[in-house]
């Protein structure tokens, strides 16, 4: 799925981080979302490549990444640590700073990363996510319904781990498949390699960990940055999925401009997975703004 990509480990903040990494130029790191792994930028990663070193990481918990143990706080998979992990595995690589484009999950460890490090973080795009304080304090029943497994998942150990364990696979659809355009985007290639990874011991542990984070110490860390009022300042694009639960329920360029100071975006065409659903669409809007001051310019190639 990835060709002219290097597959790698490699050692940052106590684990080790799954990633592949491939093409040249300034860095971009991609990170996926839940329940996939980095195979889920298949379908644009290698026209990324064409403008950028592009570095494709599974997040810890998920796909070839270490699985931390779980912890009382949830420490472990705050997506203050896991912005941790980018961030130095981005300046292994030899990117002081870089650009990100993040789907779902990964957008909230993003979110968090353009915090915590702003020196390193360029400008960004996120997909299909609005601010995870604003998720959960405007939650109702129609979010609850569409979005049921961030309940599921943050019910105590071992209840929701022991189910996604006995059927990895009716997870996977039952998660993936309900959503707009049902199983048709994701090739058989990319849904193998979402089904191995999910089979891996521990694999269920940390998809689990990674929502009660959210729920609890990310939510903690958020309200923190919300009370000292610090926003991200960085120029930030959001795109999102107009037939998606995000774009149907919350306005996010209202809720990201109460936490950014220079945001764009608008929605296209897709559910929830716009990498896999609307490929090109998603090249055609991200693709510009994350060059936009790099002197190999894509307005230069397209004259």
């Amino acid at each position: 799925m990835f060709p002219g990509f290097k597959r790698d480990l490699r050692p940052v903040n106590d684990i080790e981080i799954a990633y592949r990494v491939g093409g040249k130029g300034p860095g971009l790191l991609l990170w996926h979302g839940h329940p996939q792994t980095h195979a889920m930028w298949h379908k644009v990663a290698g026209r990324l490549a064409e403008h950028f070193t592009v570095v494709l990481a599974d997040l810890r918990g998920y796909g070839d990444s270490f699985r931390p143990e779980a912890d009382e706080a949830h420490h472990n998979y705050s997506k203050r640590q896991m912005a941790r992990d980018g961030f130095e595995l981005m300046l292994s690589l030899g990117f002081e700073r870089f650009r990100v484009l993040a789907h779902d999950r990964g957008a909230r460890v993003a979110h968090r990363l353009a915090l915590d490090f702003p020196q390193a973080v360029e400008r960004m795009t996120l997909l299909d996510i609005a601010p995870t304080v604003a998720m959960y304090e405007q939650t109702n029943e129609a979010f609850a319904r569409a979005y049921w497994h961030w309940f599921f998942l943050i019910r105590p150990a071992p209840l929701p781990e022991t189910l996604i364990d006995a059927d990895p696979e009716g997870y996977l659809r039952s998660v993936m498949g309900s959503r707009h355009a049902g199983m048709a985007p994701f090739t058989e290639a990319a849904f193998t390699e979402y089904l191995r990874c999910l089979r891996r011991p521990c694999s269920a542990r940390g998809i689990c960990e990674d929502y009660r984070a959210s729920a609890s110490i990310d939510l903690a860390h958020d309200r923190e940055d919300l009370a000292a009022g610090r926003r991200l300042s960085l120029p930030l694009q959001v795109l999102w999925g107009s037939h998606g639960t995000v774009g149907q329920l919350f306005n996010p360029l209202e809720e990201w401009r109460k936490v950014a100071t220079d945001v764009t975006g608008q929605a296209l065409p897709a559910g929830h997975y716009l990498a896999e659903e609307v490929p090109e669409e998603l090249l055609a809007q991200a693709l510009p703004f994350l060059l936009e001051g790099e002197p190999t310019s894509f307005e230069t190639e397209t004259i």
